[in-house]
């Protein structure tokens, strides 16, 4: 009996703990999205090496921040490139290469995380297949360029691949 919490105690703890937990029951209701990797479809990007597919999560892509979920091929390389938006990789299945300027190759892994800096030269590549989170906090844009630096057009840095760019939806 001695460690029995007193019947109004236990009345407030309940009423509280449903006022906090309200909240997320509201949320729940919104229509958020809510999907499974097998329910979605994917499809190219215009510039991405049509190795690459890839499904918009949430945000769009071309105006604002965004979560794609990327869906690469074996053998799959998107050249040496940077963004204007910071961008984070996190993998979901499968190897992935992630190779910046300046540091040494590293290899990410189901649950690994990558971060690429706003302009920040990069390239990326699947040995085996993979997918992938691609977080972006602004529209995402590429940027290809070769060993110099200079601009390249998306054909041009992907022909140096054996890779061909996805053309824009008509």
């Amino acid at each position: 009996m001695r460690n029995q919490v007193p019947s109004n105690r236990l009345f407030l703890a309940t009423v509280l703990m449903t006022l906090l937990a309200a909240p997320t029951f509201a949320q729940s209701a919104v229509d958020v999205p809510v999907r499974n990797v097998a329910d979605v479809k994917f499809a190219e990007l215009p510039g991405m090496p049509t190795c690459a597919t890839a499904f918009v999560q949430t945000g769009d892509p071309s105006k604002g921040a965004s979560i794609l979920l990327a869906k690469m091929a074996a053998g799959c390389v998107v050249p040496w490139h940077w963004h204007t938006p910071n961008e984070n990789l996190m993998m979901v299945s499968g190897p992935g290469l992630v190779e910046m300027t300046g540091g040494k190759a590293f290899t990410l892994k189901p649950g690994g995380f990558a971060q690429m800096p706003s302009k920040h030269v990069h390239q990326f590549r699947c040995p085996k297949g993979c997918m992938l989170y691609v977080n972006s906090d602004a529209a995402f844009d590429m940027h290809y360029v070769d060993a110099e630096g200079s601009d390249l057009s998306p054909a041009e840095a992907l022909k140096k691949v054996h890779e061909a760019a996805a053309a824009a939806p008509r």
